[in-house]
């Protein structure tokens, strides 16, 4: 089975990955703009995410083989890829697996190392969602606000509503599956990864995914490696500063 894209542009070949619980829309306004700077960008969504398919096995080996298919459905012989939390994850993954189809790494706000189990509000929070009376995105957003008290992450996550047919909603994520194998998101880089070319790591100055404390960890996996630090931005650092966060990426992918 294809994972689902949305290709935007034309030119050379930008992949982009979501985080947890994210999809390919999240990206879709800073896909058209990098699409207009000459690239041609494919918006992924992840198995168990998106309008992707659902499966029982989740766990980053897993998604790096769906997107080596990827490539080789959409005879992609090299692209930029660009990864954010868990898809960065994945990012690192791939380049270090497939080095030759990568020719330049980018990976939003998101180390090498393991991180423990982080997203039990969420999870619950999505779980307690009753599709057999909840009717509206307000009613949902209502619901969700006794586990997750942050507005802007509630939007986020209500993004995966959708309307199963007239009258009921449901979610675009595979729930049961992802609560099954949430551990697996906080998988450390196997250790003797790496991947020696041209590598970008952008973190949040709000946001504590990647730590002074990572660097010489980021080092040893790629060694070519810059890090550079988002202002006013947290872990979403994409959507809370999407002028800065364009103008780095552009500036490493297409200089």
């Amino acid at each position: 089975m294809q994972i689902h894209s949305n290709i935007l542009g034309h030119g050379k070949p930008l992949v982009i990955l979501h985080g947890f619980l994210g999809m390919s829309d999240n990206w879709k306004t800073l896909g058209k703009k990098f699409s207009n700077e000459g690239l041609e960008v494919h918006l992924v969504d992840q198995r168990n995410h998106g309008r992707s398919f659902h499966d029982s096995n989740f766990d980053y080996e897993v998604l790096v083989e769906d997107l080596k298919q990827y490539f080789e459905f959409h005879h992609l012989s090299e692209a930029i890829v660009l990864g954010h939390s868990m898809g960065g994850k994945t990012a690192m993954l791939f380049a270090t697996i497939y080095p030759e189809l990568v020719s330049k790494l980018i990976v939003a706000d998101i180390s090498p190392r393991f991180y423990p189990i982080h997203h039990d509000a969420i999870l619950e929070g999505l779980s307690s969602l009753d599709f057999t009376s909840l009717k509206s995105r307000g009613e949902a957003d209502n619901v969700l606000s006794r586990y997750v008290p942050d507005h802007g992450t509630r939007l986020f996550l209500l993004k995966n509503l959708f309307w199963v047919e007239k009258g009921v909603l449901g979610l675009r994520v595979n729930l049961p599956i992802l609560k099954e194998h949430v551990s697996e998101v906080g998988e450390a880089l196997p250790i003797h990864s790496r991947f020696n070319k041209a590598t970008l790591f952008l973190r949040g100055d709000r946001s504590e995914y990647i730590a002074s404390s990572d660097e010489t960890l980021i080092k040893q996996h790629f060694p070519s490696a810059e890090i550079e630090t988002i202002s006013n931005a947290g872990h979403w650092l994409h959507a809370e500063n999407p002028s800065e966060f364009f103008k780095a990426v552009i500036n490493f992918a297409t200089p």
